[in-house]
C-alpha cells in the first residue's frame, strides 16, 4: 500500500510540473502540495479501514471459535453465591448463548438433591466429604451407597476458604478469640450460631469444638448453641445480632460486612478445601469443562481473591 501511495504521488507532481512555467512556478507547487495531501488523506483513510475491517473479522472468528449455547446447570455451596455469580455473568457476556441457572445450599443438601434425581450439571462443594459421596473412585468408608456421579478426570480443588469466629456489630459480648469462646461455652455464658452438622461449616465447627474437649449436645441442651441449615443461615443470625458469635467462612463474614475476631488453624479442623467436578449426568459436557475452566482464569481468580478465597488452580 505504501508503493502504491509513493507511485501516485510521484505520478501527481510529474503530472504538475509537466505544465509549469517559471512564471506559474510557486502557484503549481501550492497545487501540488494541496493534490499530495488530498491524495496521502484518501489513501491512508482507505489503510485505516481496511486494517479495521481485518481486525473485526479476525474478532468475529475468534469468538465463533469460542462461543458455546446451551444451558448449565452449577449446584455450588451458598459461601460461593456472590463470586460464582459475578463469575457466571462474566462467563455469559462472553459466550452470549449460554444460560446459566445457579442453585446455591449448603453441600449436604445439593448432594442428596443430586441424589434424588435433580438436573446438574456442574457441582462445587465446600467440602470434600459430600464430593466423595457422589464420586465411585472415593474411599468407600466414605461413598457407603456406591454412588457414581462424578467425572473423575474433571474433578479438581479449586479453592481454599478460611473458617472464622464472627460477632455482631459492636461486639456486644466482647468475644475476642477462640480460646475466650471456649472457657464461655464451658461456662454456659455465650450464645454461639453455627452449621448443622450435613453442612461443612457445622463439620469444621465440631472439629473445633472436639479441638477444645466440647460436648456439643450438652451445649445445645443447655441453650448455648443454635443451628442454621446453611453458612448463610449462620452468618444472618450473626448479623441481626440475635447470636453472640458465629461461626462462619472468612467470605461469607466479609460479604455481610461483619467483623472477625479469630481465624481457625488447621490444627483445629484441617484445611477448607473445594473441590469442584462434571457430574456423569450432564448433557453439555464440553460446556461444563469450559465454565470450570474459566473460574480458574486470572479474572475470575481476581473476583475469589476480592472476598478472602484462595484459588488452588
Amino acid at each position: 500500500m505504501k508503493k502504491i501511495l509513493a507511485m501516485l504521488l510521484a505520478l501527481v507532481m510529474v503530472l504538475a510540473l509537466a505544465g509549469c512555467s517559471s512564471t506559474d512556478y510557486t502557484s503549481q507547487l501550492d497545487e501540488i502540495a494541496e493534490s499530495l495531501e488530498s491524495v496521502q488523506d484518501t489513501l491512508e483513510s482507505y489503510i485505516a479501514a481496511e486494517e479495521t475491517a481485518a481486525e473485526e473479522a479476525e474478532a468475529a472468528e475468534e469468538a465463533a471459535e469460542s462461543t458455546y449455547s446451551g444451558e448449565l446447570i452449577v449446584f455450588a455451596a451458598a459461601s460461593m453465591t456472590e463470586t460464582l455469580t459475578e463469575i457466571g455473568d462474566l462467563f455469559m457476556e462472553a459466550n452470549p448463548d449460554v444460560e446459566i441457572v445457579f442453585n446455591f445450599d449448603s453441600s449436604g443438601t445439593l448432594k442428596t438433591q443430586i441424589e434424588e434425581g435433580a438436573d446438574c450439571d456442574v457441582f462445587i462443594s465446600a467440602g470434600q466429604k459430600q464430593m466423595d459421596q457422589l464420586d465411585i473412585t472415593a474411599d468407600e468408608s466414605v461413598n457407603t451407597d456406591g454412588l457414581d456421579y462424578v467425572i473423575s478426570e474433571t474433578r479438581f480443588d479449586i479453592l481454599e476458604n478460611k473458617v472464622t469466629l464472627a460477632v455482631p456489630e459492636g461486639n456486644p459480648a466482647g468475644i475476642e478469640s477462640f480460646d475466650q469462646l471456649a472457657e464461655l461455652l464451658a461456662a454456659g455464658d455465650v450464645f454461639l450460631a453455627m452449621g448443622n452438622e450435613d453442612v461443612p461449616v457445622g463439620q469444621y465447627t465440631q472439629l473445633i469444638l472436639e479441638y477444645y474437649g466440647l460436648d456439643e449436645d450438652e451445649l445445645a441442651s443447655n441453650g448455648c448453641i443454635t443451628y442454621g441449615s446453611n453458612v448463610k443461615e449462620v452468618t444472618t443470625q450473626v448479623s441481626e445480632g440475635t447470636v453472640d458469635c458465629g461461626i462462619i467462612y472468612a467470605t461469607d463474614a466479609y460479604s455481610a460486612g461483619l467483623t472477625v475476631v479469630d481465624s481457625a488453624t488447621a490444627e483445629m479442623c484441617g484445611q477448607v478445601i473445594y473441590p469442584a467436578a462434571v457430574l456423569n449426568i450432564t448433557s453439555n459436557q464440553e460446556l461444563a469443562e469450559a465454565f470450570l475452566e474459566f473460574c480458574t482464569s486470572d479474572e475470575a481468580s481476581a473476583i475469589l481473591e476480592s472476598v478472602g478465597f484462595t484459588p488452588l488452580a
